[in-house]
Parts: structure tokens; sequence; C-alpha cells
């Protein structure tokens, strides 16, 4: 209990904090962000951890400062702000309430346990669209069963397109805008591959590999670090 809410009070905290001064943080990186590429990719991560603002226009303007190399600031800072999420949901009071609740309904439950057994390839893909909130992904994943080593490696591996899509739009905006336009199309096409495969591999799995039940009411048993 009182992990939970010394979490939830921080969280305000900070989400205030940022609200007020993300604009001057963000002024600063654009006059002063390559003065410290450690300080810049520590902004990133805070307002990924915590997105006041969409996450997207903080990698737009790294991208703008730091050109198509602003892509490795903006991928640390992401992945390392949903590492820390998942370490916060999951060992902050709130991972046994969670996965009994994702256990309690039998369509839920079915399709948690096929995302944990095909949890790797699974966290890959959803990175992959950009369009899924990051912290749906990254609050189902600490709630159920996923090891933090899959989770972490596969999360990370799957930010890189979406990212250095960040990056270069900020760049290309300030270089040459007209190029944005077949940079959206054809990560649309990549995305669009990625998405039909991965529904058809996934229909494969379900059908090859039978789901077992799962006790709603036992208590978790989720893998630690």
């Amino acid at each position: 209990m009182v992990r939970r809410i010394c979490f939830i009070i921080s969280s305000i905290l900070i989400i205030a904090l940022l609200w007020l001064y993300h604009p001057a943080l963000l002024t600063w990186v654009e006059t002063s962000g390559r003065e410290s590429v450690v300080l810049t990719t520590l902004i990133a991560t805070v307002m990924s951890l915590f997105p006041v603002i969409p996450y997207p226009l903080v990698g737009g303007v790294i991208g703008a400062v730091f050109g198509p190399a602003g892509a490795v600031i903006i991928w640390a800072g992401s992945s390392l702000a949903s590492i820390i999420f998942f370490l916060m949901v999951r060992y902050g009071g709130m991972h046994r309430y969670g996965e009994r609740l994702l256990r309690s309904y039998p369509a839920v439950s079915r399709l948690t346990v096929l995302f944990e057994r095909n949890a790797f390839m699974s966290l890959t893909v959803l990175r992959m669209i950009p369009v899924i909130p990051s912290i749906i992904i990254n609050a189902y994943a600490a709630l159920s069963r996923v090891k933090f080593g899959i989770y972490a490696l596969s999360s990370s591996l799957g930010k890189i397109p979406s990212m250095t899509l960040f990056a270069l739009i900020g760049h290309t905006i300030i270089q040459n805008p007209l190029e944005l336009v077949y940079m959206i199309a054809i990560y649309g096409v990549f995305i669009t591959v990625v998405y039909f495969i991965y529904r058809r591999w996934l229909k494969n799995v379900s059908a090859t590999a039978p789901v077992e039940e799962v006790d709603p009411v036992a208590d978790s048993t989720a893998e630690r670090i």
C-alpha cells in the first residue's frame, strides 16, 4: 500500500512539473541540446515516461537538432522509459492485482497466455506500430508473466523503426519537407506488411498451440529479474 501511494504521489508531482516546464526543456534542447547529449537523453527519457505532450513531437525536436543521429537519443530515451515503467508497475505493488484482473475474464486470460508464450515476437511487432500507445503495451507486459529480459530486448528492438522515423521527420522538415511524404508512405507500407505477416503467424500459432486455462484466483507467480 505504501509503495502504491508513493508511486502515485511522485508520478503526479513529476507530471505537474513537466506540464509547467516542458516548453523550457524543449527550448533548451533546441538551443543547447548539442552541448550535452547525456542531458538531452535524460530529458527524452523523462518526457517519454511521463508523456505530457506526444513523444513524436519530442523526437521531432531532437531530430531537427541532431539530424539522423538524433534517432539514437530518441530510441535510448524511449527504451529506458519503457523499462523504467515496466519495473515501476511490476514492483510498485500493482502486479498481483493487475495479473488477477487479466486472468479474471476467460477471453483476456487466453489472449494473455498466448501473448506470454510468444512474448518476444509479439512485443517486437507491437512496438513497430506507432499508433498503439506505448503505455498500454508497457502496462500489459508488466502485469503479465513476461520475463524482464525478454521484454527489455524485444521492446527496445521494436522501437528502432518508429524512433528513427521521428528523428528523420524532424530533420526532414527543416532540410527538405517534400521528402516527408515519401518517408511516411514507405513507413506505412512497411508497417502494413509487418502487421499482416504477424497476424498470419499469430493465427497459425493459435491454431497449433492449445492454450492452458489459468486459475484467475491463483497468486501471482510472475518471473522476477
